[in-house]
């Protein structure tokens, strides 16, 4: 599949890295030209440039940017963006003397930008650094990959990218329901900050 990542960050390079692995067509795009190229180069992407080209090459796109810039740079690509799957793996969260909270930007904000896009909200959940497991498998268990959207066909692009990682989709629900993936994981963070494990709080209930 073509795949256009906006950011070059970790996420950016530690996912776009697991679907250059997978087989998959990459193009890396950033503000600055120069890191989406060291970015490129380091995970074997087919190419780089503007977050504009990588748009245009992507049948999906990851924004892996800051959470509260997302909505502003895809409104300005609005057009480009559009009839494309369009997956934030941002996390909106804020630092409060309360613990994490959610702040600006998220998923909702993202398909307000472009409402032509077929936005989904996934692989926000996992550190960055779980994407460069090939496969991410957990006792013997792989990975699953919650996500939402409201689009068939953005729901089928997701779950191939998904399954090429060797991971399970885990279907949540139409783009309504992202604000509690994206609590979900201020919640986890919460909780990986004070020392604890999250999985520990979910047990399978065919163990009891």
């Amino acid at each position: 599949m073509k795949i256009g990542i906006w950011g070059t960050g970790t996420m950016a390079a530690n996912l776009g890295g697991a679907w250059v692995a997978a087989g998959h067509d990459v193009v890396v795009g950033g503000r600055d030209e120069r890191r989406a190229a060291r970015t490129a180069e380091r995970i074997g992407a087919t190419g780089h440039g503007s977050l504009r080209d990588a748009a245009v090459h992507g049948e999906a796109i990851l924004l892996a940017v800051p959470a509260g810039e997302a909505p502003t740079l895809v409104h300005g690509l609005a057009g480009e963006v559009a009839g494309r799957t369009l997956i934030d793996c941002t996390n909106p969260l804020e630092h409060t003397p309360d613990g994490l909270m959610l702040g600006a930007g998220g998923a909702a904000a993202v398909a307000a930008s472009a409402t032509e896009a077929y936005t989904v909200k996934a692989f926000h959940l996992c550190h960055a650094s779980i994407w460069t497991l090939r496969p991410p498998v957990f006792e013997g268990v792989p990975l699953a990959v919650p996500y939402c959207t409201d689009h068939a066909g953005a729901a089928a692009v997701t779950e191939s990218l998904i399954t090429s990682l060797g991971c399970t989709p885990a279907a949540c629900g139409g783009l309504a329901r992202a604000g509690y993936l994206e609590a979900a994981s201020a919640l986890a963070i919460g909780l990986w900050f004070s020392g604890a494990q999250p999985r520990a709080a979910f047990p399978f209930p065919a163990e009891a």
